[in-house]
């Protein structure tokens, strides 16, 4: 098999063909790992690399039609469980047999991984595993995933993590401190997601939302992960305190804050976008509460304009990697009340508040109430601003967004989170592994 990889890599330098890299994911829908992915794909040269995918499924998912357009391949292998375990594996071995072009496998599932990993170093392939989470949840399923993703650590030749806690828990403190760790932070476009008042009008306007209205978001697949029960005892609560605080603006001379108007904000809506097993679970609970104003919105592609649209940005996790809507939200420059289980790398600007999931509903409520009125004093510990255009935002508060998003993206550009320096760096990685390889051929 190596004889056949040499000979693909001597006609590929021979034609110039870009270097084919094979990514290995469940789905390809719009999840934090599978964003991540596509924000490299879309950032890198690929005249010199390109992007494959295999996935655990045979539909149609949200970027496959992207990925085919960028030049891409999906393949599928059949979905793994106890009773199709040989069957899975001889999938691998017939599917990387038959492609002497792959000559890099990066996964970023791991629970099966520990499965084909062995099979693709076993072809003479480079394998780095990838690390996109900090739990693997409850139950006999958890459990499973735990025992078959302890050995990754051991069988990939590159450990790979979107933030330190991601890694430690995958491969333990000893793997990280080694020189196999790489951390590969969750970068985004962060022009795509700076403030746009248009698409502040515009994603209102289509939404039938009135532009003085109170706007919560929250983006995450319908799974117990991401706490959606919780959410809606939240959301109970912002409701039943709703009123008692927009007397308390109006009183304060603060109702500008919510827009170019006169008058207070008069209605609170929640977005609520993603898709996934548990939305009818939720909906109905959003139904029986009575609520009214609660938007379910599926899976979106212009998350960009949304986040302009929102006024804060509510993120009650169980546990996460390193999100990279949290990343997104804050280059929208949108105050985040998250819950603290996720690691404070995340942290990137003083936008984020982070909550306990012991404290109340109530609140976090109040620590939404208080991410609204308390915009302005996190700028100003920003040092961003000076005086004078703190004074001008208070009278503005369009205004103060875009100062409050451009102050953002230079943070989170000075922290590594910008997909242009990161696509660079990894592109580089790519192209070296390839090269070693070929040179130990």
């Amino acid at each position: 098999m190596e004889k056949y990889r040499k000979e693909d890599r001597e006609l590929r330098q021979q034609t110039k063909t870009p270097v084919r890299i094979l990514h290995v994911l469940g789905r390809l829908d719009r999840g934090g790992a599978e964003a991540m992915v596509m924000n490299l794909y879309r950032a890198v040269d690929r005249e010199k690399l390109q992007f494959d995918f295999v996935l655990h499924t045979e539909e149609e998912c949200a970027y496959s039609a992207e990925v085919r357009k960028l030049g891409g391949r999906i393949f599928t292998v059949p979905a793994f469980s106890a009773q199709t375990a040989s069957r899975y594996q001889k999938a691998w071995r017939e599917l990387l047999w038959t492609h002497p072009e792959w000559h890099i496998l990066h996964s970023h599932v791991r629970s099966t991984a520990s499965l084909y990993l062995p099979i693709a170093r076993k072809y003479g392939m480079k394998t780095i595993i990838h690390s996109h989470n900090t739990d693997s949840g409850k139950g006999l399923g958890a459990m499973v995933k735990s025992l078959l993703q302890y050995p990754l650590r051991f069988q990939a030749d590159y450990l790979f993590a979107c933030s330190q806690a991601a890694g430690e828990w995958l491969y333990g403190k000893k793997a990280c401190r080694g020189k196999r760790f790489y951390l590969l932070k969750n970068a985004i476009d962060t022009g795509r997601f700076a403030f746009s008042e248009d698409s502040r009008t515009k994603k209102r306007r289509e939404l039938g939302i009135p532009e003085q209205a109170l706007v919560v978001g929250h983006i995450g697949r319908f799974e117990e992960q991401k706490n959606h029960r919780f959410l809606m005892k939240i959301w109970e609560a912002v409701n039943a305190g709703f009123a008692e605080w927009e007397i308390k603006q109006e009183s304060l001379g603060v109702s500008e804050v919510q827009g170019k108007l006169e008058g207070p904000a008069r209605e609170c809506v929640l977005l609520c976008i993603g898709e996934g097993v548990l939305e009818p679970e939720i909906r109905k609970l959003a139904a029986e509460k009575g609520f009214t104003n609660v938007r379910f919105l599926g899976s979106r592609s212009d998350v960009n304009e949304l986040l302009s649209a929102m006024d804060v940005f509510l993120f009650p996790s169980l546990f996460e990697g390193l999100p990279v809507t949290l990343i997104e939200a804050q280059a929208a420059g949108l105050p985040i009340v998250a819950s603290d289980t996720i690691t404070g790398e995340v942290m990137v600007t003083p936008l984020v508040q982070m909550c306990s999931l012991q404290e109340s509903a109530k609140a976090w409520a109040g620590k939404i109430f208080q991410a609204v009125g308390e915009r302005k004093k996190e700028l100003q510990m920003s040092g961003e601003m000076s005086g004078q255009e703190i004074a001008v935002s208070a009278e503005d508060w369009i205004q103060e967004r875009k100062y409050g998003s451009q102050s953002a993206i230079r943070r989170i550009q000075a922290a590594g989170y910008d997909i242009t320096q990161t696509a660079a760096w990894l592109s580089d990685f790519y192209l070296f592994l390839e090269a070693d390889a070929a040179v130990r051929v």
